[in-house]
């Protein structure tokens, strides 16, 4: 019997993990229009590890490196990245934000933590600090999915547009 409980309690977190793409949707409509899911994390991730070449990017971002050039273009063509020449081999380039892309992000930063306190409005500090312990602990269950490049894109990154505590 407790473990036809335990396989409804699975199917029911499964369903409501599913339903968390309402949560990634509204945050994704969040972002400037200048600014789409790509862009946003190119910014976030280079905030985030600091200044990088374009293939760590791609396995950051977990996407082929074509797109992560589409994305770096779009960033660099606003002002808000340059590509530096890379002291150790100087064919490639270090990514690295810039003051414009610096504002851009915090901007990024503000509109996420806005929607989220609107949202949240009625949660308790202890609600969503345990809301952060589960989602930080199930995360760590699965790994980090951008840790490997051939691993799919499972999350929005747009949801992940938040201040990583250094």
């Amino acid at each position: 019997m407790a473990a036809m409980a335990e396989k409804a309690q699975y199917e029911e977190l499964a369903r409501q993990l599913s339903a968390i793409g309402v949560v990634k949707r509204d945050m994704g409509r969040t972002l400037p229009s200048d600014c789409p899911a790509g862009s946003a994390g190119v910014l976030t991730l280079l905030g985030r590890h600091g200044d990088m070449r374009m293939s760590r990017l791609a396995e950051l971002l977990a996407v082929d490196i074509s797109v992560t050039s589409r994305h770096v273009a779009h960033v660099a063509e606003r002002g808000w990245i340059e590509r530096l020449p890379d002291p150790a081999d100087k064919r490639s380039r270090i990514l690295s934000l810039t003051p414009a892309g610096r504002a851009q992000l915090d901007e990024l930063y503000e509109r996420t933590t806005q929607l989220l306190t609107d949202r949240l409005s009625d949660w308790t500090g202890e609600e969503v600090r345990l809301l952060i312990q589960l989602m930080t602990r199930l995360r760590e269950s699965f790994g980090d999915c951008r840790a490997s490049p051939r691993a799919p894109q499972a999350a929005s990154v747009a949801a992940d547009i938040t201040r990583t505590p250094a």
